[in-house]
């Protein structure tokens, strides 16, 4: 009896032991619009594998490419309320959050990408990833995409040549008043609708990098180009800021040496790819390349200073004088 009475006993106790069961990591999901065998889509994979390889037993990384889940806009929004993780949108499409980052869209303020880079690495640059803070998102590192040149479907050399012709845009006040300043036409299009545009005629002119202008063949409807290298078009990575905030200070360190890896490699495949995609096109013999000399190029600088008066105010001159220093170069 007393036999029975303690199996009975231990049989209760043991069932009302709290059972260990392994919980689940949490998805993290990050949102892009490109390939995974782009540059960006091979940082988000380089990014999830050294995340998971160090912190797999607490989250999972979920790539959603090609804009499967939503475009950069909806993923900057996503970001903002915590529906989503991690997005890379081109630093143009933060104007409804900052109007700082509008520095990026002035032309012809950096020379070149190495003082784009000495901007990013410096405290203004610094600045700019934590400018959106207050509206839920926080820039988390910069991803290198190249220099802006000038496609059209007619010869130009000067401003003066591109009066009248619609122009391909992205969606930003300061690169409609960019075409605007030298009487072109300006039309926000979606990036995947652009190569539609220039087969119809419905623009007859875009400005993008040299990986972008390859790989989408622009050149087939635009054999004119100026390597003007006027402005740039980067990326930013971005996180919900609560969510970074909250990270442990182990889980944050894990975070921030995987993003800092993962950029290191993405940028340097961007560079890669945008040098070869230069030199692929060089070598086309359809294409007109116009490659201004000093002179002829002051006189497009000398066109589209006034946009930087414009949004002096908006974006701050301490901003722009910062920008400018990064573009000195010492002698």
């Amino acid at each position: 009896m007393k036999l029975q009475f303690k199996t009975i006993f231990l049989s209760i106790f043991v069932g009302v032991l709290p059972v260990a069961v392994s919980a689940s990591p949490e998805p993290l999901v990050f949102s892009h619009v490109v390939s995974p065998d782009t540059p960006k889509g091979k940082m988000a994979t380089m990014f999830k594998t050294l995340v998971e390889r160090t912190l797999g037993d607490k989250y999972t990384i979920v790539i959603r490419p090609n804009a499967e889940m939503m475009d950069d806009d909806d993923a900057i929004d996503a970001v903002a309320r915590g529906k989503i993780h991690f997005a890379v949108p081109s630093v143009s499409k933060f104007q409804g959050y900052t109007d700082k980052l509008k520095i990026y869209d002035l032309p012809f303020l950096f020379p070149d990408h190495e003082a784009i880079e000495r901007f990013q690495q410096g405290s203004a640059g610094q600045s700019l990833l934590t400018s959106m803070d207050a509206k839920g998102i926080r820039g988390i590192g910069y991803l290198y995409n190249g220099m802006k040149q000038l496609t059209a479907n007619k010869p130009f050399h000067e401003p003066a040549d591109l009066a009248g012709l619609s122009f391909r845009i992205m969606d930003s006040d300061v690169l409609e008043q960019q075409f605007r300043t030298i009487d072109a036409i300006p039309l926000p299009m979606a990036f995947a609708d652009v190569y539609q545009g220039l087969a119809t005629g419905l623009i007859q002119g875009q400005e993008n990098t040299w990986s972008n202008i390859y790989s989408q063949k622009f050149y087939e409807h635009q054999p004119y180009i100026m390597e003007s290298n006027h402005g740039v078009l980067d990326y930013m990575v971005i996180t919900n800021a609560r969510f970074w905030g909250n990270l442990s200070e182990e889980d944050l360190r894990h975070f921030e040496y995987a993003l800092q890896m993962a950029l290191e490699y993405g940028n340097s495949v961007s560079k890669a790819k945008a040098m070869n995609d230069r030199d692929e096109i060089r070598r086309m013999r359809d294409i007109e390349l116009f490659k201004p000399t000093p002179s002829e190029l002051r006189v497009w600088q000398d066109a589209m200073k006034p946009v930087w008066e414009a949004y002096e105010d908006e974006i701050g001159k301490d901003l722009i004088d910062a920008a400018l220093a990064a573009g000195q170069t010492e002698t």
